[in-house]
């Protein structure tokens, strides 16, 4: 047994190609040898393979045994070594498995797929977030950025990479360049508006450099600091305590407003803003706005252009960007009736 010890502890170091290698053909081998030693008792290749599965496993059936000499000992090394081999293998395979979630959680995994979302910074503001993304659209790939020790949120469709955001190699590790949006949260942790903005323009300028072409939209503390972003040619910003600040003076001078604000804010319930698709048929605003009501729909904007109702009988231009309030039924509706008009 100290022998059969020693082996073993030498085989957990050697390589896990030479590890699944070596059992593969000691399963193949055995299965070869004992269909051709023993052919009364295992009639066929796949019941050899079925006995020297259930031995090297452990499962032991019974149905099947090898009754001569011959077959015993193969049976007999099978015991000693194959045993020994396959549970090195699913030693090996638990360890990796586990091993990648581990990794997996601190965020040293390089993510490979494209036309995922990147959220850098982790708050309470983008834990709502991605859990806004998640109700919109389920099935998006969502990537955190963060120096955190472990993951804040993992999901199968949420990812975390550690690492210092302003750093090519940490963006690159979330495959930014292949990315459709990135949201740059500002540092909580950080009270002065200057500094907070100032790392978030440096995580900006990071991002610009390798991925411009990813629509990128950046929260900014200060009003003042919205020129140094736009030199930056970052796509959005969002100004927080403006935005904060206007919702509770709106609210104070109008009771209930902020209800209205949080429904189209929210998918969670009630109506809500939808984009939709353009209908061929439409020619001017007022072809698609009648239509849209009749469906059940309110058109409001094209673009960031929220004058549709002074301008119905202007032409519908071909980039058009319409906007609606109505539930989701409805946008549904909306999306099944557009794929069938083109």
């Amino acid at each position: 047994m100290y022998i059969i010890r020693r082996i073993m502890k030498k085989m957990v170091k050697i390589q896990n190609s030479v590890i699944v290698t070596t059992s593969l053909l000691l399963v193949i081998l055995s299965t070869i040898l004992i269909v051709q030693v023993e052919p009364e008792t295992f009639a066929t290749y796949f019941d050899g393979f079925w006995w020297v599965m259930t031995t090297v496993t452990t499962v032991g059936y019974g149905d099947l045994s090898p009754i001569t000499f011959g077959g015993r000992l193969i049976a007999l090394f099978l015991y000693l070594f194959g045993i020994g081999i396959i549970g090195v293998v699913i030693g090996k395979v638990v360890d990796g498995l586990a091993s990648f979630r581990q990794r997996r959680e601190e965020g040293q995994i390089m993510y490979k797929d494209k036309h995922h979302y990147v959220i850098i910074g982790w708050s309470q503001k983008a834990k709502f977030a991605i859990k806004e993304m998640l109700e919109t659209m389920k099935e998006i790939e969502i990537i955190i950025i963060d120096d955190l020790e472990k993951a804040p949120m993992l999901a199968e469709n949420i990812h975390y990479i550690k690492g210092n955001a302003s750093e090519r190699n940490t963006l690159e590790k979330a495959n930014i360049t292949e990315a459709k949006a990135v949201l740059v949260f500002s540092d909580d942790s950080i009270k002065d508006d200057q500094l907070s903005d100032g790392k978030t323009l440096l995580v900006a300028s990071a991002i610009e450099s390798i991925a411009s072409h990813v629509h990128t939209i950046v929260e900014v503390m200060d009003e003042n600091h919205i020129k140094n972003f736009e030199y930056m040619n970052v796509d959005e910003f969002i100004h927080s305590n403006e935005t904060i600040s206007s919702l509770f003076v709106r609210s104070a001078f109008r009771k209930g407003i902020s209800s209205v604000y949080s429904q189209l804010l929210s998918r969670s319930h009630g109506d809500d803003l939808y984009l939709i698709p353009t209908f061929p048929k439409w020619k001017t605003y007022r072809d698609a706005f009648n239509e849209l009501l009749e469906l059940g729909a309110t058109l409001i904007a094209d673009h960031n252009n929220l004058s549709i109702n002074r301008m119905l009988d202007e032409p519908l231009p071909k980039d058009a960007e319409l906007y609606v309030v109505c539930n989701q039924e409805t946008h549904k509706q909306l999306i099944k009736i557009s794929k069938t008009k083109h």
